[in-house]
């Protein structure tokens, strides 16, 4: 019975298994659906784009993915970070497409070489390439000899990612190293510097889709027709920080930071305006460690906050803090708009103008407050007691004692007042030596 009871077993086994094959199509049909990830990156190049891009990648190779998008908008940014992003495009496993867009953006300076990094480079209609020439960390004009290294390095990379797309794409790829120069998207396309010009991303797929790319010695066939689109958004960490290098951001966080730090130092004891002054510090210079800027600004903001601090002791009564204003005011925009600054490092002009009166109107109030106590009469000891009410500790009759500003006093009748009971409200007449004059408090009709 046993050897039966196994044998029927082991059919019923067999018979399961011959289905599981049957059963395991739709999923097999659903692992083999084309997946493509799409990516947004906007505005300067900052650090946490290495992040953001690696996360894209290691998402594509756990979906298997078919493609990577890269929506790229971007005025440029450094090249250690540009060499960076390039290196993590060329290495991805999964084929990359790089797209400038929406209508009317831009992949200037390092963006260029992000395009051409890309298996597949595209372009929206009114968007624009080029103008890759290096610059300073503070978008000043570098050494001569270190400009020609630096040209030769970035415009052998452009040979080599451009290099199979033809002579022309080549020497517009160098130009725009070399003599800066830019190209619009039909302009681009016509010498093969880019592979599309797509109207949106649902266009830049069906234009993909089909296409043989040669990946690790393989012909791989790209499916992008009615793939699964997985848009990966920013963290919020990294939204914010990419907000950390808006020039504007950075300022007001820079100004408000300094302010905060000088009422700590004027009222100490405290902690909330230091603490709250040290954070905002920190994140604007994280953004100043990150945008082109003129360090000799700061130095100029900080003499305009000396000024302001030298005014409320000065007799200048405003003066001081008016300079002061002016100082601040050249000093931001030397920090973030000189003259080689680029236009995505410049911080709004009428923001800086506006936080400058703003900083000399709290000083300017400070400074009055601090004229009309220096004005103020001190009075202390015994004369600051006059006008003040008190509780009897005895009967005042003539003399007694009371209670006055938290001390007692040796007290004594005012001419013709009647005796003052224990615990009743008097008012302090006048003193005489360490004696109190009192009566009791007149009543307001």
């Amino acid at each position: 019975m046993n050897t039966k009871r196994t044998l029927k077993i082991l059919l019923f086994t067999l018979l399961a298994l011959s289905f599981i094959p049957i059963t395991s199509k739709p999923v097999t049909a659903q692992s083999e659906a084309s997946v493509v990830i799409s990516m947004n990156f906007n505005g300067p190049l900052t650090p946490v784009w290495r992040t953001y891009l690696q996360r894209g990648v290691d998402q594509a190779v756990n979906l298997n993915a078919d493609l990577i998008v890269i929506e790229l908008n971007t005025p440029g940014g450094s090249i250690e970070l540009m060499n960076n992003l390039v290196q993590q495009i060329l290495a991805s496993p999964v084929p990359v497409a790089v797209y400038v867009a929406p209508q009317g953006a831009m992949a200037a300076s390092a963006g260029t070489l992000l395009v051409l990094a890309g298996d597949y480079a595209a372009m929206s209609p009114g968007s624009v390439i080029g103008a890759a020439s290096p610059v300073g960390s503070q978008g000043e004009d570098i050494e001569a000899t270190m400009e020609a290294k630096t040209k030769e390095i970035l415009k052998a990379s452009v040979r080599a990612m451009a290099e199979r797309r033809g002579e022309d794409a080549v020497a517009l790829a160098e130009s725009s190293i070399q003599d800066a120069k830019a190209a619009s998207a039909n302009e681009a396309l016509a010498v093969n510097l880019v592979d599309y010009i797509a109207e949106d991303l649902n266009d830049l797929l069906a234009q993909i889709n089909g296409q043989t790319l040669t990946v690790d010695g393989k012909d791989v066939v790209i499916h992008t027709e009615d793939a699964f689109l997985v848009k990966l958004k920013a963290s919020f960490i990294e939204n914010l920080v990419g907000t950390l290098v808006n020039p504007n951001i950075v300022f007001v966080l820079l100004s408000l930071g300094v302010q905060a730090i000088l009422i700590e130092l004027s009222h100490p004891g405290g902690w909330v305006a230091g603490f709250f002054g040290a954070i905002l510090l920190a994140l604007a210079g994280y953004g100043l460690g990150i945008l082109p800027v003129n360090w000799f600004g700061l130095v100029l903001i900080g003499i305009s906050f000396i000024l302001f601090i030298l005014d409320i002791k000065a007799p200048t009564h405003g003066a001081l803090t008016i300079a002061g204003v002016a100082t601040f005011i050249a000093g931001a925009l030397v920090l973030f708009n000189s003259a080689q600054t680029p236009v995505f490092g410049r911080v709004s002009v009428p923001l800086v103008v506006g936080m400058g009166v703003f900083i000399g109107a709290s000083f300017f109030a400070i400074v009055m407050i601090a004229v009309r106590a220096m004005k103020t009469p001190v009075v202390t000891g015994q004369t600051a007691l006059v006008g003040r009410s008190g509780l009897a500790v005895t009967e005042i009759n003539p003399t007694g004692i009371v209670q006055v500003a938290g001390e007692r006093w040796s007290a004594k009748l005012a001419e013709g007042e009647k005796p003052i009971m224990m615990d009743e409200l008097v008012e302090v007449v006048r003193t005489e030596g360490l004696k109190v004059v009192v009566q009791k408090p007149k009543l307001i009709k």
